[in-house]
């Protein structure tokens, strides 16, 4: 899985980065910058990246399957 930032949406609560601190930083304006894109298979990751997805007050972050893995 993947995470991606709607940065038409996003408006720079920090919910994100509070909930997944090791896949997410927020730089000096409040925005999410993402460390890690690719979510591993991990439950405990994924469990956590798919709390931070449904938390977002204006609904920017989401998890997509991951195309690299597709083929």
């Amino acid at each position: 899985m993947r995470l991606e930032v709607d940065w038409t949406r996003c408006d720079g609560h920090g919910l994100c980065a509070q909930l997944l601190p090791e896949a997410i930083w927020l730089d000096e304006h409040g925005f999410p910058v993402l460390r890690e894109r690719e979510m591993g298979e991990g439950f405990a990751e994924l469990r956590d990246a798919r709390r931070a997805v449904a938390a977002c007050p204006v609904l920017a972050l989401r998890l997509e399957r991951s195309t690299a893995h597709a083929r």
